[in-house]
């Protein structure tokens, strides 16, 4: 999506206008999820995706046909049948629903993409955009009506109710931490989708040992922007880990005061010794990142909880920490752990589950009895 609103600043900047598709809700196997966007240009260009495919012409077009003729912004849905999923070689069988927002006014919304644009470059704070897709009996506002949120509590538009702010900006404040959408309804039946805009995630590696120096290259490739510390300026400097933004040699509760550390960061405690480790943990549990994880085994682990606990550290945040940390792959080598730790990484980010994601045993049987059905009727 950053390239969208990149876009976006750039034509909304020239005083262009432009058409802006979302992805808002999806059921069953689709392309694309929640969040996904095509910009469209007024010249029919566009930027960004919504699945390819017969799905994001139509969308394509749609957007086109209403920066030629004007009107309010449209809620559509878009059902995947069989026949569709076959014209494009896809395999999907769900629904897809778009909000298709026109921006006639680009000068109304530029300071808006400018944010969210700083949001995603790290410049700026964590910003959210609530926008209704069906009005229910809590609203009059329209379809595509908006409430923009900052990560100071402050909002700029309404959804047209109080209660319906209210609602929305809590959950926006939510999702910012680590840039996650919603679709929601109210007790007044008004469907509403909330998007948050976060600043780049960051890993912190709390120690310059083979499985950080592992870690640093495959985070890198996700997305994560990379700090490294250590004691030990050996095992702590640019040569060493070239993918780190920063490269900081010292103690860990030293550095941790030093490095730049949000809700948004990752740290990995991945220490030459317990004795490290544990004052490395306890640094790192007092900051506001979502995501602590300790390299190291049950034992250990049990050890360094106890001391945490003595430390008077809270209940809560000690079951927030992650220990031993990463999926359970039966990783041996430095790089299959980094593995499973960026794996870990991205599971708690995106939402998912961890589980494999192969068919059930149920829906292979049920395949296998479809398959042999015109075999029956030959016979």
């Amino acid at each position: 999506m950053r390239d969208v609103f990149d876009e976006a600043v750039n034509q909304f900047g020239k005083g262009k206008r432009a058409v802006v598709a979302t992805v808002v809700h999806t059921k069953g196997s689709t392309p694309q999820k929640p969040g996904a966007k095509l910009l469209v240009r007024e010249d029919g260009t566009g930027v960004g995706t919504l699945g390819g495919g017969c799905v994001e012409g139509d969308i394509w077009f749609a957007a086109k046909e209403l920066m030629k003729r004007g009107g309010p912004s449209e809620y559509r849905e878009y059902h995947l049948n069989e026949e569709l999923a076959a014209e494009d070689g896809l395999v999907c069988g769900g629904t897809m629903y778009f909000l298709i927002d026109p921006v006639y006014e680009p000068k109304d919304f530029l300071s808006h993409a400018e944010e969210i644009a700083d949001a995603y470059s790290g410049k700026g704070g964590a910003v959210a955009l609530a926008s209704i897709i069906q009005p229910g009996s809590d609203t009059e506002a329209p379809v595509g009506t908006k409430l923009f949120v900052r990560d100071d509590g402050s909002t700029e538009g309404t959804l047209g109710s109080p209660d319906l702010d209210a609602a929305a900006a809590k959950k926006a404040r939510e999702l910012m931490v680590l840039g996650k959408s919603e679709y929601l309804k109210s007790e007044g039946g008004t469907d509403y989708f909330v998007e948050a805009y976060t600043t780049p995630p960051k890993i912190v590696l709390v120690g310059g040992g083979h499985v950080s120096k592992a870690i640093a290259p495959l985070a890198k490739t996700v997305g994560f922007h990379v700090y490294v510390t250590d004691d030990r300026e050996e095992f702590a400097n640019p040569t060493r880990f070239p993918e780190a933004e920063m490269t900081v040699v010292k103690n860990p509760d030293e550095a941790m005061a030093e490095i730049p550390v949000n809700a948004n960061t990752f740290i990995i405690i991945a220490t030459r010794g317990h004795r490290y480790d544990n004052v490395a943990l306890a640094a790192a549990a007092k900051t506001p990142a979502k995501y602590v994880g300790l390299l190291g085994s049950k034992r250990k682990t049990i050890l360094i909880y106890e001391d945490l606990v003595k430390m008077g550290l809270s209940s809560e945040r000690i079951r927030e920490i992650r220990s031993p940390v990463g999926l359970d792959i039966h990783a041996r080598t430095p790089e299959e752990i980094a593995v499973s730790i960026v794996a870990e990484m991205l599971m708690f980010r995106l939402g998912g589950t961890g589980v494999p994601m192969k068919l059930d045993e149920h829906q292979i049987a049920r395949i296998e009895a479809k398959a042999k059905e015109p075999l029956a009727a030959a016979g």
